[in-house]
């Protein structure tokens, strides 16, 4: 089954980083952030990737491009002969489709130019920014079960602030940074190819009207999780779950 992943966008909230680079090329680890998602893909078998590219798009297709000597030692020979020859065997069994999906097309329009390279009935579908320990395997068993066109992940974000317990005007205990009880769109996707249909022609965002749509007809449904996920968007957050990779308690490392 392929996995579509949204790698487009300008990360402008990440400004320090991507003014140099895309958003999904900035690194975590020694490794950039869209090879941590197609790891967390790849550990359930899913390794048939569509990337949507825009902003700096040719980095991302470079970075494939020469990923296999990038992760191996090798004997490089520049006579008349030229060779090389590989000591290491470090590959990922990917197959990856790069589209250039524009400059600043939104997210459904993204989603709408790489509709003619889905194959199958149904596919998979995130943004390049999110890691999670969520098991694809049961996501897409869920979405097998609810029989709806589109299923989401549904996550309770951290607050970004520290919370104030108050009673009668007076302040009773700080907590910091909790778990809001409201859950959000995790971004882990399965969507049938139906889908398609209610995504506009125009450009538009897939979480305005094409998923209000399929809401409001009854074809969406939601996948709780409340495990670890996290959006990486700006440069505290790279910093953040560096630290974690670094530390090696990353809980989105599925893989061995």
């Amino acid at each position: 089954m392929q996995t579509v992943i949204l790698c487009g966008g300008k990360g402008t909230r990440m400004r320090e980083e991507t003014e140099f680079r895309p958003k999904p090329l900035v690194e975590i680890g020694e490794k950039p952030m869209i090879w941590h998602i197609m790891k967390i893909y790849s550990h359930y078998g899913f390794n048939d990737f569509i990337l949507c590219v825009g902003y700096k798009g040719y980095m991302i297709k470079q970075y494939f491009m020469e990923m296999f000597w990038r992760n191996n030692d090798f004997t490089l020979n520049l006579s008349k002969a030229a060779s090389i020859r590989y000591h290491t065997q470090g590959d990922e069994n990917w197959k990856i489709t790069i589209v250039d999906t524009g400059q600043e097309t939104l997210t459904g329009g993204r989603l709408k130019k790489v509709q003619k390279y889905i194959d199958g009935d149904t596919f998979l579908f995130t943004y390049g920014d999110g890691l999670s320990d969520l098991n694809l395997n049961r996501l897409f068993a869920f979405h097998n079960a609810k029989g709806k066109l589109a299923t989401l992940t549904g996550v309770h974000p951290i607050s970004p602030f520290g919370v104030m317990d108050v009673k009668n005007d007076e302040v009773t205990a700080f907590r910091e940074k909790p778990v809001l009880e409201d859950m959000i769109n995790g971004g882990f996707m399965v969507l049938d190819k139906k889908v398609f249909d209610y995504i506009p022609d125009a450009d538009c965002s897939f979480e305005q009207e094409p998923l209000r749509s399929l809401a409001a007809d009854n074809e969406l449904c939601v996948y709780r999780h409340d495990g670890f996920w996290t959006a990486v968007d700006t440069f505290k957050d790279i910093e953040r779950v560096g630290e974690l990779w670094n530390s090696g308690k990353c809980p989105w490392k599925s893989w061995d």
